[in-house]
Parts: C-alpha cells; structure tokens; sequence
C-alpha cells in the first residue's frame, strides 16, 4: 500500500471512529428526571411496580389502561407524576424504558403489555415519543381505543384504522414541528385538540429546560393538572 493510500485508510478509520464517539455522546447524555421519586413509593391509591422494560401505576381502577412512550433522550422517570396522577383517577399506566432513552428504538414496545389485563387500551407518548406511538398504533393489529399525543404528532395514516387521537400541546412550546401537527391532523378521522395557555414542550415531564424550548409562563403544576384533565376527559 503506496503512502496515499494508507493515509485515506487512516482519515477514514479516524472519521468512522468520531461518527461512533459522537453517536455514544448523544445518546449516553441525556435529560435526567429530576424531583420524582416519591412518585415511585407505592401506597393505599396507586401500587408501582417497576420491570426491566417498563414501570407499572396500578391505581383503583381495572378498565382502563394506558401505554405511554417517554420524549426522545429523557429519562422515563421524569413522566412519572403524569402517570401517578392518571392512576388515582383509574386509569393504570405502563412507562415504557426505551433503549438509549430513544423511543425509535423501541417501535414495538407495547406489544409487550397490551393484552387481556384491561379491557380498553390507549397510547400516548411526548415528542418522539408521541410519533413512535401513533407508528406503532398504525401498524399492529391489536385493538387501540385511542391515541394521546402529547407535544407530538403522527406520520402515519390512522383513517383506515379508526384510532381517535387527543393532541395536547403548549402555546410556548418552541421544539415541536408546528407544520407536522397540521398535517398530521388529517390522518385521522376522530381528532381532538387542547392548546394550554403559557404551556411550553418540557413541562410534560419533570426534567428541567430543553434546548430550544420556550419558557413556560405557567407552573409545571398547572400544565400537569389540564393534562390529566384533557386525558380523563378523552378516555371517559
């Protein structure tokens, strides 16, 4: 090998090994839940129990239950006051853990729970989170009562499978697609939408600011709250 192309050789084994350190980096940092674990003690109102693949909020209910996909690159935990909240008031939750907190990677993940423990079935998801669940939504034949898209829209055509779908998003979120969600309104033929006032893309979950979001211009509590509200509203 003449000293050309060993150098080429060098230069791309360098480049191939940035490409991987840089990929290790993003998806080994990521948002941390922060404030959240006495929402994981459980007690006489919701029982949680937590598995390698998902974390379960058992509350006084037995009907309803709901499968929720966390946002891209935060830490599943950090929706946990969310599903706390919708276990009191009888719908049970199943957290879903993504591999490399990527919900792009973990499509199918609601095969795992979604079965005979209840008799009506929801999916929801943050973000990216949001997107994989209508994906998954779109493409399996098991029943799916109904869709909860939270700072997120879909890609794929519901129609012809009848999902109705609830779009919960903040005035101030600055990460979410604004052209994706009105596009996205169209490939479903059932289609709610709640817009919070002062509400921003983070406040979901319970993990700090994200890049290029807004400030909220109300509390994380408030947002909180008139999402369980628009949630049970939409299940009942």
């Amino acid at each position: 090998m003449n000293h050309k192309k060993l150098i080429l050789s060098l230069l791309s084994s360098l480049l191939a090994l940035c490409f991987l350190l840089a990929c290790l980096f993003y998806f080994c940092t990521y948002y941390k839940a922060i404030g959240v674990e006495k929402y994981f003690a459980s007690n006489d109102e919701v029982r949680v129990e937590q598995t390698h693949d998902w974390y379960y909020f058992d509350g006084k209910g037995t009907e309803k239950a709901l499968v929720f996909y966390p946002g891209a690159r935060v830490e599943s935990k950090a929706y946990a006051p969310l599903m706390y909240r919708l276990a009191q008031e009888g719908v049970d939750c199943y957290l879903m853990i993504m591999p490399f907190h990527m919900a792009i990677f973990g499509v199918n993940a609601a095969d795992k729970v979604v079965g005979d423990s209840h008799e009506s079935w929801y999916l929801g998801g943050h973000s990216m989170g949001g997107a994989m669940a209508a994906s998954y939504a779109g493409g399996t034949d098991k029943d799916i009562d109904g869709l909860v898209l939270l700072a997120a829209y879909s890609a794929s055509d519901l129609k012809a499978r009848g999902v109705p779908a609830l779009s919960i998003y903040g005035d101030r979120d600055g990460v979410l697609n604004g052209e994706k969600v009105n596009s996205g309104r169209e490939y479903f033929s059932d289609y709610t939408e709640k817009v919070i006032s002062g509400g921003n893309h983070a406040q979901f979950g319970c993990y700090g600011e994200q890049e290029g979001d807004r400030s909220a211009a109300i509390s994380d509590e408030e947002q909180l709250a008139l999402t369980v509200q628009y949630i049970l509203e939409f299940v009942k």
